[in-house]
């Protein structure tokens, strides 16, 4: 029992809540946007992923295990990808960009739902809380003690910043990132064929961006502009509301 109580004594609570809440956030961000991939290809004409199970809110449906601890720990990290089969569209190159800016966008629509509830709660809260996460610190938001309603904007704000870095990241034109097949309406069709014949090459590439730290000030940038972006929106539109009340 010593060694036990030793054990638990040494844990970060705190730490392990972050991971638990990250752990949800990460859950629901990539559920929408695998499920939005599969629900454009179905409204285009492909129905393999809706076939496969793939127009679902269940977190099990997409989850890749290694890819899911990886968002969890390092902040990076993937899901199993939708099936496509292009040969069902109208037009396959069109289709193929549609159905790939759906998990983007999907995940910028999200980043704009948390926003608001965090900004929401925020003005609604009896107490101030002061809360930053990752990616981003909201100005003006100062002291409190941790209570329910300082893990709950920290649920809302972890949404916020997951969304807003997985729409960015996934909008990196380099196979098989959503931004390749979004970017590849813009080639000849000879380039867009050589581009899909050499995908899997894309993820080596990928890799070695990433391990080398080549996107990170890149990628910060863009994230903290897009979540500047829907805060301008989501901000002001969430203290119109608590306004009501």
């Amino acid at each position: 029992m010593n060694a036990l109580n030793q054990w638990l004594s040494g844990i970060n609570l705190n730490k392990l809540i972050e991971w638990l809440i990250y752990a949800v956030a990460a859950l629901l961000a990539i559920s929408v946007h695998e499920s939005s991939h599969a629900l454009a290809a179905h409204w285009l004409g492909d129905d393999t992923g809706k076939r496969m199970g793939r127009i679902s809110l269940n977190p099990l449906h997409h989850l890749d295990p290694l890819g899911f601890v990886m968002m969890v720990i390092v902040h990076f990290g993937w899901a199993r990808p939708v099936m496509v089969d292009s040969r069902r569209f109208r037009n396959p190159k069109a289709g193929m960009a549609l159905t790939a800016a759906a998990g983007p966008i999907s995940n910028v629509l999200l980043a704009l739902v948390f926003a608001f509830a965090f900004f929401l709660s925020y003005q609604l809260c009896p107490q101030s809380v002061q809360l930053s996460w990752y990616f981003y610190a909201v100005d003006g938001i100062t002291v409190g003690s941790p209570g329910v309603m300082f893990y709950v904007l920290r649920f809302f704000l972890a949404c916020f910043a997951l969304n807003a870095g997985l729409a960015v990241f996934n909008l990196i034109p380099i196979p098989p990132l959503d931004g390749s097949k979004v970017l590849a309406i813009l080639l000849p069709e000879r380039a867009y064929v050589d581009l899909m014949r050499y995908e899997r090459y894309g993820v080596l590439v990928l890799m070695l961006l990433l391990i080398t730290n080549v996107l990170d000030k890149p990628l910060g940038i863009l994230v903290n502009g897009l979540m500047d972006g829907v805060a301008a929106i989501a901000q002001p539109l969430a203290e119109a509301v608590a306004g009501l009340f």
